[in-house]
This record gives C-alpha cells, sequence and structure tokens, in this order.
C-alpha cells in the first residue's frame, strides 16, 4: 500500500460524479434504501462480489437489475432451485453428431453482471460450481480455461436461512462474496413511497426499470475500480482493519472469526467507499462504517448466543467499541 496519491484531482471529480450518478439511477427504483446502495456501490467500484439477504418482496432482484441497467455490458440471471446442476451454471460441451465434434456451450456465468436468485435454494454441490468463477474469473469446461471478461460481477441473493427450503451456504464460497448486504423493511413513509411507485398506473405485478439510465460503460467502470485500487491508505488505518480482523478471532461470542482475506477485503471495499465520497485517501470511518458488512459473513457466533438471539451484527458493533481507531 501507498501513502502517495495517483489519483489527479480531475479523475476524482470524474470518478465521484460517475458515482453519484450511477446513485441517482439505481435510487430510482431502489427506494428508501440509502445505505444499501452505498454499499452495493462500493462492491462494484472494489471489483468484488456481494451477498443480498433478505425476505421475499424486498426488492433484492430489483436492486441487481437496476445495477446492471445503469452500468452497460452483459446481464444473466440463474434461478437457483433444488434441482439445479452445475452445468446449468457453468456451461457443458455435447457431442455434434453432424459435425462429430464436440461443441461448448457456454452457461450464464458468461456475463458482466450475474444475478444468482436465491441461492441458498440450490445444494451445496451446484452453490460450490460458483467458486472458481468468483475467484479466478474463469470457468473450466471439459479440462479448457475459458476468461470471463472484465468486469465480472456475481450478486447473489439468498433469503433468511431459517425460512423453509434453503441450505447453508459453504463457508469457502461465502469468503468470496466481498460483502454481504442486508435489506430489511423500510420504515412507514418509505414504504408508501415504494406502494406508490409500484402501484400507480400500472397493474402488471412486475420489476418496472425502464427509467434506469445507462450512465457507465463497462470499459469505464473498469477504469473507476483501477482508480479505487489507487485511493490513498495510511498505514496506521490499514493497521486498523486489521486489528478488528484480528479482534474477531478472540472476541468473546464469536466461535469462528475471519480470516485474512477479511482483513484485504475490509480495505479494498474502504477505499471504493472513498472513492464514492470524493476522497483518494480512507478513513478510520471508511473502515468502521464497512465493518459490518464484511464480516458479518465470515464470523459464527457460538451456539449459546445464537439461542439468545445474539447476531454477527451485535457482536461486530461490540467489538469495534472496543479497538480503539486511529487519530490522523
Amino acid at each position: 500500500m501507498t501513502a502517495v496519491s495517483q489519483i489527479p484531482p480531475e479523475a476524482l471529480q470524474r470518478a465521484c460524479e460517475l458515482a453519484q450518478r450511477l446513485n441517482a439511477e439505481v435510487s430510482k427504483v431502489f427506494i428508501g434504501q440509502p445505505i444499501v446502495v452505498e454499499q452495493v456501490l462500493a462492491a462494484l467500484l472494489a471489483g468484488g462480489h456481494m451477498l443480498i439477504e433478505g425476505v421475499p418482496g424486498l426488492g433484492k432482484t430489483l436492486l441487481v437489475q437496476a445495477l446492471a441497467r445503469a452500468v452497460g455490458g452483459r446481464y444473466s440471471r440463474i434461478q437457483f432451485t433444488p434441482d439445479l446442476m452445475p452445468a446449468d451454471v457453468t456451461g457443458h460441451t455435447v457431442f455434434d453428431p453432424a459435425s462429430g465434434q464436440f461443441t461448448t456451450r457456454r452457461g450464464p456465468v458468461f456475463a458482466n453482471f450475474l444475478l444468482a436468485d436465491e441461492i441458498n435454494r440450490a445444494p451445496a454441490k451446484t452453490q460450490a460450481a460458483l467458486l472458481e468463477v468468483m475467484q479466478e474469473a474463469q470457468v473450466t469446461l471439459d479440462g479448457q480455461a475459458h476468461v470471463l471478461d472484465a468486469p465480472f460481477m456475481v450478486l447473489a441473493t439468498q433469503n433468511p436461512i431459517e425460512q423453509e427450503g434453503t441450505y447453508a451456504l459453504p463457508e469457502a464460497q461465502l469468503d468470496r462474496f466481498l460483502l454481504k448486504v442486508l435489506i430489511d423493511f423500510p420504515d412507514e413513509e418509505q414504504e408508501l413511497a415504494v406502494l406508490r411507485f409500484a402501484t400507480e398506473r400500472r397493474s402488471a405485478e412486475r420489476l418496472h426499470i425502464e427509467n434506469v439510465q445507462c450512465v457507465v460503460q463497462t470499459e469505464n467502470l473498469v477504469r473507476l475500480q483501477a482508480l479505487a485500487a489507487h485511493v490513498r491508505v495510511d498505514p496506521e488505518v490499514a493497521a486498523y482493519a486489521l486489528r478488528i480482523v484480528r479482534a474477531t478471532r478472540n472476541f468473546p461470542g464469536i466461535g469462528a472469526g475471519a480470516s485474512t482475506r477479511g482483513a484485504i477485503a475490509l480495505v479494498r471495499a474502504a477505499r471504493a467507499l472513498a472513492l464514492l465520497a470524493g476522497r483518494d485517501f480512507v478513513l478510520p470511518d471508511d473502515i468502521k462504517r464497512l465493518a459490518p458488512a464484511v464480516l458479518r459473513h465470515r464470523i459464527a457466533a457460538v451456539a449459546d448466543l445464537v439461542i439468545e438471539g445474539r447476531s454477527a451484527d451485535m457482536l461486530i458493533l461490540e467489538l469495534l467499541e472496543k479497538v480503539q481507531a486511529p487519530r490522523l
């Protein structure tokens, strides 16, 4: 990490303007959840994958489709079901009797934005098909590696694990998600605004994203991601992120702490958040603000606390109060 800024002021201003336009376009249809939109854009600029959790009917699919529409590029969707096979995700090779040769049929992962809808409704074998794709941005079919075009982002939605017919995601796959975002019920005023938007002069129950305009092409998004990688991270701020992650490994109530990948994810996401705010440097508050979204799927509370209703977020907030932040 370097403490010297490599971002020209005009490039920083342009990046901030594009990020604000993205925020405005997504917020046209995903109403009343500014923190969720901020976290989604942070994952986008950081070049990471995102897991979105919420009960059915809160707009998880709408959020992902609006983001994909605001950013030019190929978009595909997989509806995960208990009978979905790995080949349905990645693709497969088939024998063509007419030509006497094997041909490759690419799966829906060959896109810039992949919506893995209700990912936890498929068994672990199918969920694991995304591991190589998420980590290496490539798919191996019949022994041959196929590299995916940049940018590539998996946006997976899932229902709470207590819901009937769901499977827990493997820990190795959870760790590949940069952020886990929780979508909760909006307050009454926000929910009324959603109700009006969804029903005004409309009779069919379907997603309405026609008003979302494409404001960033894929090549410009790749440049924005490269720009985020050059946001300054002071050594004290990096050490703060690491102290938080290391504290999860021996904090009372946490049975399994976060790995080094958690610290890396925390710094990557914080750089993107700083860029969204128009800064070329990361503040300790950026680290603290994103810590729950980065760590909630990387730690596990002990069984006794789970029974008592203590969540991972509660433990993370308690931990953040005890880890001293640097004063810059």
